[in-house]
């Protein structure tokens, strides 16, 4: 990763500022500059600096209060301030308000290319830091389980996407782990070492979820406040929106506009702000029908549905229920601290055979309570929670492939059946000709 190596000046004497911008970028920095604290601000919030040098005296306030706000809106930034007598109180209150180091007037340029190395240097290590703290947190579970060729392809299409910047749409049934694949997209994408921040559409009133997403500012002048929302807390990283469906129009007007320019106005504010995060959104519900209904704009459903990945649910991809069931073995057994390692067959035919409704999530916390159960090596059907009991039906226990996939016909067909009366509906559903159906009914005793 490139380090970002801008530098803020906040300076109202004209000459010392020019002439150390001048000198900064002699030595490879890239630099912006501002007499008064307001401009400072101003130019802060379109852009990320992650040192800011400040004088401690300016028209409109003191550099350490200025570095305060700066640091609201970039937590990232480190700081020196510039102070004409060289105190402990003052080299205090600069470290208290996250100052890295100060510098005394006048100015020795060499003082400051040093003092601008190591703080650089210091960033470089951290910066580090923080990514190998990650990769070693980071959980087994941050990568999707299952090598069914419906999942190979939600994970080829990932890949593809996260190289890029681009706003994906992630589609599919509660529990599926639209969650999940956001962040493998994140952690694979150009900016994995940003955040990734979760917004949840559903949030009430619209107000409080305006300024979660993009932030507020209160107050005017020397009194202004600011408060980042997630679009500039991410910096490049991630924004992922969950259940965009249920985001006010009002709301989406102003996300639309965030997507298409990368700016956006504050709650209360009156200039817009820049941001470079990528945005994920993700639904449950069919938004071809939200936009015919008016409750999704259809300006934001063309600009998200462009790069979209639809996500199975774990019916349409039962191959994967073993590898899944292993994988969340381990996980609670090692949370527990219980020695089971594995789950009968019988068990697992049991589990392949049930309707999964709540998905993946579901599974998880079905094998959790198994896992919590369990009073051996292996979970069995009788630790298993009482609702897979009565809806699930053991596949039959034979090699023979032809019976079990007759077997697990009828279970589908019955299933459906009762979930749609209507023989043309649950025809439809079951993408089957009526006679077809009628058919199968007959063959496989299907009772009705």
């Amino acid at each position: 990763m490139k380090l970002n190596r801008a530098v803020l000046v906040v300076e109202d004497e004209e000459i010392i500022r020019s002439s150390l911008c001048e000198f900064l970028e002699d030595e490879g920095y890239e630099t912006a500059q501002a007499g008064t604290a307001a401009a400072a601000l101003r130019i802060a919030k379109d852009r990320d600096f992650p040192i800011a040098i400040c004088d401690v005296r300016l028209p409109d306030g003191d550099g350490v209060a200025l570095l305060r706000k700066l640091q609201q809106l970039n937590p990232g930034l480190s700081g020196l301030i510039i102070t004409a007598y060289a105190t402990v109180e003052n080299a205090i209150e600069a470290f208290q308000s996250g100052a890295f180091d100060y510098l005394v007037k006048p100015v020795i340029f060499d003082d400051v290319s040093n003092k601008l190395r190591r703080l650089f240097q210091y960033r470089e290590l951290y910066l580090e830091n923080q990514a190998l703290r990650r990769e070693l947190a980071r959980d087994p579970g941050d990568e999707l389980i299952g090598s069914s060729r419906a999942m190979q392809s939600v994970v080829e299409a990932a890949r593809k996407v996260a190289v890029t910047n681009s706003n994906v749409l992630l589609v599919g049934e509660s529990g599926t782990g639209k969650e999940l694949l956001a962040r493998m997209i994140h952690n694979s994408g150009p900016g994995k070492n940003d955040r990734f921040i979760t917004v949840h559409c559903a949030t009430r009133p619209s107000e409080t979820l305006d300024v979660q997403l993009f932030g507020s500012t209160t107050g005017s002048g020397r009194n202004e406040t600011s408060q980042p929302g997630a679009l500039k807390q991410a910096g490049q990283g991630t924004v992922f929106l969950d259940e965009l469906s249920q985001l006010p129009l009002a709301t989406q007007a102003k996300l639309l506009r965030a997507m298409e320019h990368q700016e956006y106005l504050p709650v209360g504010g009156t200039e817009h702000v820049r941001h470079a995060a990528r945005l994920i959104a993700a639904t449950t519900k069919d938004l071809t029908r939200e936009v015919s209904e008016g409750r999704v704009q259809e300006d934001l459903f063309y600009r998200l549905d462009g790069v979209k990945i639809l996500l199975p649910p774990l019916r349409e991809r039962l191959d994967d229920l073993p590898e899944l069931v292993e994988f969340f073995i381990s996980k609670h057994g090692r949370a527990m601290g219980q020695r089971v390692t594995g789950a009968t067959s019988e068990t697992i035919r049991l589990l392949m055979s049930a309707q999964w409704k709540g998905n993946v999530r579901q599974l998880d916390n079905a094998i959790e309570r198994a896992v919590m159960m369990c009073n051996s090596t292996h979970i069995e059907p009788k630790d298993l929670p009482a609702e897979l009991l009565s809806l699930g039906q053991p596949l039959p226990d034979t090699d023979d492939l032809r019976s079990a996939l007759r077997h697990y016909e009828r279970l589908h067909i019955s299933r459906v059946l009762r979930q749609w009366p209507d023989k043309r509906e649950a025809a439809k559903r079951l993408k089957l000709g009526l006679s077809s159906l009628y058919r199968k009914i007959e063959d496989l005793g299907i009772d009705l």
